[in-house]
């Protein structure tokens, strides 16, 4: 829901503008189920291909719909997704939200715990006390003792990971926050081994981190005394944001995914994917520490900021 009153001006004019013409309303209504591309468009609405374009530059500007380039038989083409399923505008001016007005939702998902896999070696897994069945052995990633892993890396594929979406009914969600620490997968460890891993959310890729390395020059913080001395030791805590506007990784923008695509409201679980696409440029592998490995004590953890409509306040 876009909720749009005299507190933003600029927006209001912006969006309202965007929704003055009929043909623009028409594009929206055919984008309530599905994308579409920019021919798509012009056919069902009989329209020029020239006019359409027009059309979806102005809803764009307005961050009414989001737009992709995906390869067509012949170069590429612009498809179209709808950002919002409502729109409320208020003619009078509200107070900005307070923090007490403002509710948080958070998990934290032990890095064992994930629901599904595909993984190549080199890989494995250990726990605060050892290490979890045999090593560089896909297989072992299905066993039940995969629960109690406090790190696990892989070279390829990915983990998959069902996080609860314990928000109220009708409630506003503002933003989604995934953290967790990470680093690249090479035998022992290199320093200076970059892999592209990227994360999942629903389906939908919402950003790809670049990590510079497989870390093990120093020791971790949590590490336990046993672990190996030539082994990865400790990785980088990265941190996702999406809202209504785009994706940051630790507040610099990655994407232009938005809540609306994520699809949050429609299921009490969220899907989370990590791991290395396969024409990833770089396919250095993933390590997931734990909270009692590496340098930052959490696993995954999800945080989500949320309102509820009764929430604004109308000023007198």
């Amino acid at each position: 829901m876009l909720e749009l009153s005299f507190n933003d001006p600029e927006r209001l004019v912006s969006v309202t503008h965007a929704l003055s013409t009929r043909s623009r309303i028409d594009i929206l209504q055919l984008l309530h189920t599905k994308k579409l591309n920019v021919i798509e468009i012009a056919e069902a609405l009989d329209l020029p291909v020239s006019t359409v374009a027009n059309h979806v530059k102005v809803l764009e500007a307005a961050k009414l719909i989001h737009t992709e380039m995906l390869p067509a038989s012949r170069g590429a083409m612009k498809v179209c997704s709808r950002n919002y399923d409502g729109i409320f505008i208020a003619l009078n001016r509200f107070k900005s939200l307070s923090m007490s007005d403002m509710n948080n939702y958070e998990v934290e998902m032990p890095i064992g715990h994930y629901s599904d896999c595909e993984v190549a070696p080199s890989c494995g897994m250990a726990s605060a006390e050892s290490m979890i069945l045999k090593e560089d052995d896909p297989a072992s990633f299905y066993h039940p003792k995969h629960i109690d892993a406090q790190i696990i890396w892989f070279a390829k594929g990915y983990v998959e990971y069902l996080l609860p979406m314990d928000i109220p009914e009708g409630a506003y969600i503002e933003s989604l926050e995934l953290s967790m620490e990470m680093c690249s997968e090479v035998p022992n460890y290199n320093d200076e081994w970059p892999s592209d891993i990227s994360v999942w959310v629903n389906g939908v890729e919402i950003g790809m981190w670049t990590s510079p390395g497989d870390f093990g020059d120093r020791p971790g913080k949590l590490n336990p005394e046993w672990w190996y001395d030539w082994s990865t030791k400790y990785g980088l805590l990265k941190t996702w944001r999406v809202d209504n506007e785009k994706t940051t990784l630790d507040m610099e923008k990655v994407s232009d995914v938005t809540l609306r695509q994520l699809n949050l409201s429609e299921s009490p679980k969220l899907r989370l994917r990590i791991g290395i696409r396969p024409d990833a440029a770089n396919q250095g592998g993933v390590n997931l520490f734990g909270r009692e490995f590496g340098d930052h004590e959490q696993h995954i953890r999800m945080y989500v900021k949320y309102a509820m409509a009764s929430g604004r306040e109308e000023e007198n």
